[in-house]
């Protein structure tokens, strides 16, 4: 007679619940970070909203009613700020301007960022410091200097001249974001490229620098919001009304509407400003989000 013996099969445990109850205080924290960030929310749109119905508006229908629907959208008034106002050339000035500048500051960042990350060689850490001490040299302090300088060189109220200047301010801040970001790129990559015949400018542009996208777009959204609503720069070295850019047209815009009270047409010309904003960080703000993601993660 054979016995059969039976085997229990072990009992599985049931998973633990890995999310953690919050505690009150962070319950509290949260409800009062969420409260803040509405609030922030709001002070920031309801100007913006309030810009863009007054800008379909009369004076009279501003002043009568601020925050009731126009009677009838005025579309005629993006038209008059775009010819009367000046706004459209100086719209053309500011994208040739911030544009060229842009573009120029990041290849330039770009290029000398990769080798104070990538290299060693004497001189680096100077070159680097000084670097950081043009994020810290106030602009206006720069007025006089530059003043003369562009004028010597025959650069005074010009748009290259502006551009240079533009490229010179955001430089330092452009080298110290990106340099964090390629040396925290891996150099099995740079050496494999190299073990492939890759030189060192085929490897820059074939290789690391697609690598960096993420940070050179974020560093590209940073350079054009600041580029674009620069003030002082222009107002200093930039006074030939033909080359103004956007932050000049609209201060004096702004000053001849406190008289003829045209304020439907200075709100147009305020939206024809802020929507290039909006439109460049719609576009690339995946870029940015990826960056501090990529960034977090390494």
């Amino acid at each position: 007679m054979t016995a059969t013996q039976t085997v229990a099969e072990p009992t599985v445990a049931p998973a633990p619940d890995r999310k953690a109850k919050d505690t009150p205080g962070e319950r509290a924290t949260a409800t009062v970070a969420h409260a803040v960030l509405i609030l922030w929310t709001i002070v920031v749109l309801v100007p913006m909203l309030w810009t863009l119905l007054s800008s379909f508006k009369t004076s009279s229908e501003i002043f009568a009613s601020p925050f009731h629907l126009p009677a009838t959208p005025q579309w005629i008034n993006y038209a008059h700020a775009w010819q009367q106002a000046g706004i459209g050339r100086a719209f053309l000035n500011t994208v040739i301007v911030v544009g060229v500048g842009v573009a120029v500051v990041m290849i330039l960042g770009a290029m000398c960022s990769y080798v104070l990350a990538r290299f060693q060689f004497p001189g680096r850490r100077v070159i680097y410091y000084l670097m950081l001490a043009g994020l810290t040299f106030p602009a206006f302090l720069a007025i006089v200097p530059l003043f003369f300088v562009l004028k010597n060189f025959g650069l005074l109220n010009t748009l290259p001249g502006l551009t240079l200047t533009y490229v010179a301010f955001a430089l330092p801040f452009t080298v110290f974001f990106l340099y964090a970001f390629f040396r925290t790129l891996p150099y099995e990559i740079g050496e494999a490229a190299a073990i492939d015949g890759a030189g060192e400018w085929k490897t820059f542009f074939l290789v690391m620098l697609p690598m960096a996208r993420p940070g050179m777009a974020s560093v590209a959204i940073f350079n054009f919001l600041g580029l674009w609503n620069q003030y002082l720069l222009p107002v200093a070295l930039n006074t030939t009304r033909s080359n103004w850019v956007l932050a000049q047209a609209i201060a004096s815009f702004a000053s001849q509407a406190g008289y003829r009270t045209d304020f439907g047409m200075l709100f147009a010309a305020v939206i024809i400003t802020i929507v290039p904003v909006l439109i460049v960080y719609i576009i690339f703000q995946r870029q940015l989000q990826g960056s501090v993601t990529a960034g977090s993660l390494k």
